[in-house]
């Protein structure tokens, strides 16, 4: 707030002469000082800041990214409330679930929809729904809804209140259909969203693997991917995808403790649109499964077989310096020596390797509690 440096100013110059000494004390961390305006220091402070600082216009920041017509008093907002019994979800069923309450004895129920523009009304409801993004995503942005390449996927909670059902948002996702020549599309995951009362209770997982499963119907799909994923996503990702393939036959004990191969790639793509690099995760996860970590034979493999994935970004490295140093100065290869790691130190390998364990183990256990 502009002119707080000031106030701070006036307000260590208003200070007596025993609470200049009182700021002036070296505080003993064990010792814990409790310092408080008195009336008369509040009253200046208050008339000081109202004369000199303004506040933000928040209801004008507000209006940049809402639509028109939002509620601004109670009332209005109360007689809204009383209409939600006319609301029904856009766009057609795709699944229905259940939740356990956390206390027990009620199960709580849910619908994932698919949706587009041509639904009545979805195009004003996604407009409201997008300004959640701005609450709970940095680097959000809106989207060009007159693109029909998009497909919108919302959860839903369906509930019964007096006597009629109801539907609350839960969440939703935002995919865009890329062109993959000659004949293909590959949707992309752009957007997704779980709004924070329903969070921690597996809507993402199966708002997630729902999606997956509508692209598998479609032989025009290749795979499906994610637009910059979070590392919080990248998790949700990796544990929908091994409980799709746990039970395929590529991905078998005996197949996993021989290495990753084409087939797994391919059987992984054909049946759930997952590309290579994700089916490459599988492996390692269902592998992480079935190793005996105390056997040191097996976890000796398993830890050569992940390092080699790892450490080939830097081997390419190394082959495009190996191709500088005949066509480069002196000087232009040192300057490209400086920008790329030659080689990956052990330690680096081994912490990327016991994190990358660790993710692994989490996927693991919630698999289990499933």
């Amino acid at each position: 707030m502009a002119g707080f440096g000031a106030m701070e100013k006036f307000l260590v110059e208003y200070k007596s002469a025993v609470e200049k000494k009182l700021a002036e004390y070296k505080c003993n961390t064990n010792t814990a000082i409790e310092l408080k305006l008195g009336p008369s220091m509040w009253d200046a402070a208050s008339a000081w800041l109202d004369e000199r600082c303004q506040a933000d216009d928040v209801e004008g920041k507000i209006r940049q990214i809402i639509p028109p017509g939002f509620c601004t008093n109670t009332n209005d907002f109360l007689s809204l409330l009383e209409k939600e019994v006319d609301f029904k979800p856009f766009g057609t069923l795709l699944h229905t679930y259940s939740v356990l309450s956390p206390t027990g004895g009620e199960n709580f129920t849910f619908q994932i929809y698919k949706a587009d523009m041509t639904c009545r009304g979805f195009r004003e409801y996604h407009e409201r729904l997008q300004t959640f993004l701005m609450w709970f995503i940095e680097t959000a942005s809106f989207i060009d809804v007159d693109d029909e390449r998009w497909h919108y996927f919302l959860v839903f909670e369906k509930y019964n209140k007096d006597g009629a059902t109801l539907f609350a948002t839960v969440g939703y996702m935002t995919v865009y259909n890329y062109y993959v020549y000659p004949d293909k599309t590959r949707p992309r995951v752009s957007q997704m969203l779980i709004l924070t009362p329903f969070q921690g209770q597996g809507h993402g997982a199966q708002l997630l693997e729902t999606v997956h499963r509508y692209y598998i119907a479609s032989p025009s799909v290749l795979d499906i991917t994610a637009e910059d994923p979070s590392k919080s996503y990248v998790k949700l990702r990796d544990f929908v995808l091994v409980k799709l393939c746990q039970d395929l036959p590529c991905f078998s004990r005996e197949k996993l403790m021989q290495g990753f191969n084409e087939d797994m790639a391919t059987e992984a793509q054909q049946k759930f649109k997952i590309n290579k690099q994700h089916a490459r995760r599988v492996y390692e996860i269902l592998r992480l499964l079935v190793t005996d970590m105390s056997d040191a034979e097996q976890y000796r493999s398993y830890r050569l077989d992940i390092k080699r994935r790892l450490i080939s970004p830097y081997k390419k490295k190394q082959r495009d310096l190996a191709k500088m140093r005949k066509c480069l100065r002196p000087e232009e290869l040192t300057n490209q020596m400086n920008q790329i790691e030659i080689s990956m130190q052990h330690e680096q390998l081994e912490e990327s390797f016991q994190e990358l364990v660790e993710d692994y183990r989490r996927v693991i256990e919630r698999l289990a509690q499933e």
